[in-house]
């Protein structure tokens, strides 16, 4: 593995206050030879007037432009921010965006309530675009069934014969005093995002004292087949695990065995390439802070092969360390952080393009990198 090329998506150095931070960073290659990649903007992370930008690249992913899209946020008359964008191309030239909508109508509340550690009120969303994402129609609720505290985790995967998998985790909302129950999930649609299923759990631990966090989901060649990836976090010692994976189906909802990787840090993205190892993007934010890439030849049993991408120097002042950590204090700190939420794709036959946020704690764009397989 070779890093080749370097840059940025989006300045936020050229961006006026009310765009100035840029995180939760995603890919999305359409067949005509366009790139998109979405992220969240706003004057802070997770801003109660917070909204989603995209940038498109018609070169390779090369240099990219600011679409400078206006979304609505505000959903049946009340205000909200909007979470991430995930993208993709369900059909040829018909796109798919989706988001987590955040109930705001009290912009004092942050997103985590410290007391109860509940997040805010929210809606899964999803716009249809018929023109590579020139247009949008109107956002349309995805129902979530009876989970609560629900938001998107990452790429929304899909198989040619109009199967997808949106990914999610659920945990609880802002005022609920009962204990917290977090899991990861996938909603199955059959039709191309038309329709959709209910939940299946794809991240859980039955005694609730192992989360599965930010689950990367990334496909394989049999319809509803998939590699999960998860930033994996003991409540009970109070300290994050190694990066955990498992190998899903559909076919066998809810079946689910995680594995280890030795591999230490949080959110990882992955991609299978075109001989069939795995590699995985993966946010590190142990001294000193790295995104690094992993290979496995061996379908995860080893992963000899590791490229740093990009070394981060944290600016933030931060609470919690990598042991003993306080939950609540934990939440504060991931709003601090100024690096990380990497995306993976598969660039051509013989090359990966990374996608990640990093900057200062008052200015975070949006960088690329291109890696020779």
């Amino acid at each position: 593995m070779k890093l080749v090329d370097r840059g940025l998506v989006y300045d936020a150095s050229a961006q006026p206050e009310s765009r100035k931070i840029a995180f939760f960073t995603s890919l999305c290659p359409l067949t005509s030879g366009t790139w998109l990649c979405a992220f969240q903007c706003g004057s802070a992370k997770h801003a109660p007037q917070a909204t989603i930008g995209i940038c498109r690249s018609t070169n390779g992913a090369r240099t990219w432009t600011f679409d400078g899209q206006e979304f609505p946020t505000n959903i049946g008359g009340v205000p909200g921010s909007l979470a991430g964008a995930e993208l993709i191309e369900v059909q040829p030239g018909r796109l798919l965006l989706f988001t987590t909508w955040f109930d705001r109508r009290d912009p004092t509340r942050p997103l985590f309530n410290p007391v109860t550690e509940g997040i805010l009120a929210s809606k899964q969303l999803v716009a249809e675009s018929t023109d590579e994402g020139q247009t949008w129609n109107d956002w349309r609720v995805i129902s979530t069934g009876n989970l609560a505290g629900c938001a998107m985790t990452g790429p929304v995967v899909g198989w040619s014969d109009g199967t997808l998998l949106f990914a999610f985790e659920s945990f609880k909302e802002f005022d609920d005093p009962r204990p917290a129950n977090h899991a990861s999930w996938v909603l199955p649609s059959r039709d191309f995002g038309r329709t959709y299923a209910d939940p299946i759990p794809s991240g859980l631990d039955s005694e609730h004292r192992v989360y599965y966090w930010d689950q990367r989901l990334c496909p394989l060649p049999a319809t509803g087949e998939f590699l999960a990836f998860y930033w994996t976090h003991d409540r009970e010692r109070k300290c994050d695990l190694t990066v955990h994976w498992s190998r899903q189906s559909i076919q066998r909802p809810g079946e689910f065995s995680m594995q280890p990787t030795p591999i230490e840090g949080q959110i990882a993205a992955p991609v299978v390439d075109n001989v069939g190892r795995i590699n995985l993007l993966v946010v590190d934010r142990r001294s000193p802070c790295t995104i690094a890439l992993w290979r496995s030849p061996d379908d995860g049993r080893t992963w000899p092969e590791r490229l740093v991408v990009y070394e981060h120097i944290e600016r933030a002042r931060l609470s919690q360390g990598h042991e003993n950590i306080d939950y609540a204090q934990f939440w504060e700190d991931m709003g601090k952080w100024s690096f990380g939420h990497p995306a993976l794709r598969r660039l051509d036959d013989r090359h990966l393009l990374c996608a990640f946020y990093a900057g200062t704690p008052d200015r975070m764009s949006i960088h690329w990198a291109v890696v020779a397989e």
